[in-house]
């Protein structure tokens, strides 16, 4: 016989984020219970509630939500080039690193900035896929491994590809309204506790009549 799996041994998450001593994570926000796996570079974020990174991802001025899930490898915010200029090269808004007395281009980053990222709640971004500049996701979605997300996500739509294309809804867009409205992401620590059973086992349509009769 095969002897069964030893069970994960437990993370221990915490209102204090769970950030890997092989991370860097820079002028970032950080919520509770969020976990920065090995290897992630996070900087100038805002990351929600409960939300993860695995390894070797790296996100930049990039607004994710509560219950966002990131596997391994994903590019979320892979920045722009100058396509008008002359040259590609980034020694014209790098300059400072090639002579002493040139300065950074502080306006070619702000540009970057605001061509930012946003990513809504209870999202799944699956293995190396590439979320790029001023995309937005909407809430539930689910981007397939591998996609290039060059435009946005409407809410619970999963896609995929190269470019990213729409590949069918997870809900219809009456369930996806009725999961807005309810917003359990943000329900407390423990409310979630006590729903835990009927996130496990009840259908979508009959975990919102439950909850939404509860909150009415």
């Amino acid at each position: 016989m095969t002897a069964a799996p030893a069970p994960a041994p437990r993370k221990g998450l915490s209102e204090t984020p769970l950030v890997h001593p092989t991370a860097r994570v820079t002028q970032s926000i950080l919520g509770r219970y969020t976990e920065i796996d090995e290897g992630c570079v996070v900087s100038e974020c805002e990351i929600g509630d409960y939300s993860y990174l695995i390894r070797q991802t790296e996100a930049w001025a990039a607004k994710i939500g509560k219950f966002v899930n990131i596997a391994s490898h994903v590019r979320i915010n892979a920045t722009n080039h100058p396509t008008w200029r002359a040259t590609l090269h980034h020694f014209t808004y790098r300059a400072q690193d090639y002579w002493p007395d040139a300065e950074i281009e502080g306006d070619f980053f702000a540009w970057r900035r605001a061509n930012g990222i946003t990513i809504g709640h209870d999202v799944w971004i699956g293995h190396g896929a590439t979320i790029l500049p001023g995309v937005t996701i909407g809430n539930g979605a689910v981007i397939g491994a591998g996609a290039v997300v060059s435009k946005d996500v409407a809410p619970y739509m999963i896609v995929g590809g190269v470019p990213a294309r729409p590949i069918r809804e997870r809900f219809p867009p009456e369930i996806g309204q009725r999961m807005d409205a309810l917003a359990w992401w943000d329900w407390s620590h423990a409310a979630l506790r006590a729903a835990l059973d009927d996130f496990r086992a009840l259908p979508v349509a009959d975990f919102l009549a439950k909850y939404e009769a509860l909150k009415g």
